[in-house]
């Protein structure tokens, strides 16, 4: 009843000290501000008294890791577990780890990319159907357009001396849509073709396709926000064996000796990370499988 009731008290607790910490560090900054707006202009920058110290280790820190790999900082969580529970598990775990995290930070960035350039052919579009209802022809159209969005994006080069010096722009543009998410450019060549073979208004075609990529990318986006609740759903399973162990020290036990140091522990931290890593998969799986469609 008494742990109860102390780790009752500590959940209470807690938030009070965070935002008493909270607002003595805003109000520090607040301070350090205005010494700084009413010193002379060219003074030096000096130490204040009572500054935290994080406050001068903080940009050093950032400095000196700025070129380091994201995927590198699961490292020091393990070294700090390793370190408390006295056994290199946790640092092997961190590892392993480094090369998971890198690939999944990889993925995020070539999504984004791909992303990027869908978004730049949207622009082309709509920038090249405006140049063309201004008064110009098709190549300088597309030339002003490429110019001031820049959705051709690594392709430029190609498809730009194409439309400049008489070359086949459709073919430029189709061998252009093998990059991830230029997909769009496949559109644009048959606009081209037709337009040039047909006679058929540019411009009009132009609009339909720059209204259809934009139909995909606001479905696309909706449907990314409907899947946020299941990712978040995600996020708390992958974290409520943190909560279990931050629950275990506040009842006065020492999780970290038992899983890492008795036959038992380390025979439940065996099964509970296959567990933990098939559940992860199998919902991101399902996830993933909702993006798809």
């Amino acid at each position: 009843m008494r742990a109860v009731s102390t780790t009752a008290l500590m959940c209470a607790a807690v938030p009070g000290a965070v935002a008493a910490v909270r607002l003595a560090v805003h109000q520090e900054r607040g301070l350090r501000r205005a010494r700084a707006l009413l010193a002379p202009v060219g003074a030096a920058r000096r130490t204040v008294p009572g500054e935290p110290p994080w406050e001068r280790l903080l940009p050093r820190v950032r400095g000196r890791t700025r070129g380091l790999p994201r995927e590198w900082l699961c490292v020091p969580p393990a070294a700090l577990l390793a370190l408390l529970g006295g056994s290199v598990l946790p640092l092997l775990g961190g590892a392993l780890a480094v090369p998971l995290v890198g690939r999944r930070l990889r993925a995020v960035e070539e999504r984004k990319e791909r992303e990027r350039r869908a978004d730049g052919i949207v622009a082309l579009c709509g920038a090249a159907a405006g140049e063309l209802r201004a008064g110009l022809q098709p190549v300088p159209a597309l030339l002003a357009a490429a110019a001031s969005t820049g959705g051709l994006g690594g392709a430029e080069p190609a498809v730009l001396a194409a439309a400049r010096f008489g070359g086949d722009v459709p073919d430029a543009l189709r061998r252009a849509a093998g990059e991830p998410g230029a997909e769009g450019l496949v559109g644009l060549a048959a606009c081209w073709r037709v337009a040039v073979d047909g006679g058929a208004g540019l411009a009009a075609g132009l609009d339909r396709l720059e209204a259809a990529l934009r139909a995909e990318r606001d479905q696309r986006e909706a449907l990314r926000a409907q899947l946020a609740g299941a990712w978040s759903t995600v996020v708390v399973l992958a974290l409520l064996p943190v909560v279990g162990l931050a629950m275990g020290w506040a009842l006065g036990a020492d999780p970290l000796r038992v899983l890492l140091h008795t036959p038992a522990g380390l025979g439940c931290l065996a099964v509970g990370g296959l567990l933990e890593a098939a559940g992860l998969w199998w919902a991101a799986r399902i996830v993933r499988t909702g993006e798809g469609t």
